[in-house]
């Protein structure tokens, strides 16, 4: 349990700095919430991948991988929007 949820971590961390680093322009949100939307991506995409049964696989698994920054990057987009709208 306790390696689930460190790596979990690990890889959120990975997924939302790709997925900022993927969007172009500049993104005003934190490191940290840039950490939480990766984490949520990461664990949705975990769950979708084995929705599909994706999930056994030898070796990396890319198409979870692939799920799991793509909802990274639609959540860095939502949270921007959020933000935008927050200020206007």
């Amino acid at each position: 349990m306790i390696v689930s949820i460190v790596s979990a971590i690990i890889i959120g961390a990975i997924i939302g700095a790709l997925a900022r680093l993927i969007l172009p322009g500049r993104q005003n949100i934190s490191i940290g919430l840039t950490l939480i939307v990766g984490i949520v991506a990461a664990l949705i995409g975990t769950l979708i991948a084995g929705a599909l049964g994706l999930t056994n696989t030898r070796g990396v698994n890319w198409w979870e991988h692939i799920i799991q920054l793509a909802l990274a990057v639609l959540g860095v987009l939502l949270v921007v929007q959020m933000q935008t709208r927050k200020t206007h």
